[in-house]
């Protein structure tokens, strides 16, 4: 499979993996900003991908800036017809402004593949242990 990236802006960075098998490429912050204790953002990546048809491209946490800066991303569904900007949502839950500078990697990016199902409204479910 291939992923198409376009770059926005010149002087985006393109998502790239740390390690060649690791889950998940990194995604880098095209501006600068900064969150303020509390504060939700998106910031932009300046890139847009074409995800094949039958995939999707999930957001998840960099777990460094959690960890280390309280930063959360609140998560993310690209989908596969979706070629607008890619925005990370960043909400800072330190007690701490943070910087975000240029080129930080700010979130992961995960492509999987994903059931299409047809939804179908029914009158009955079946039983379960659970109820």
């Amino acid at each position: 499979m291939e992923l198409r990236i376009k770059k926005l802006d010149p002087g985006a960075s393109l998502p790239e993996r740390a390690h060649h098998d690791d889950a998940g490429a990194d995604l880098f912050s095209n501006e600068e900003t900064v969150l303020e204790p509390g504060e939700r953002r998106v910031v932009k990546t300046g890139i847009a991908m074409a995800i094949p048809s039958g995939y999707v491209g999930l957001i998840w946490d960099k777990s460094g800036l959690s960890a280390k800066g309280g930063i959360k991303s609140m998560g993310g569904v690209i989908d596969a017809q979706y070629r607008g900007e890619v925005g990370v949502i960043l909400v800072n839950l330190g007690k701490e402004p943070y910087l975000i500078e240029k080129g930080a990697k700010i979130a992961q990016i995960l492509i999987q593949k994903v059931e299409l199902p047809e939804i179908c409204e029914t009158e009955e479910l079946d039983d379960t242990l659970r109820g």
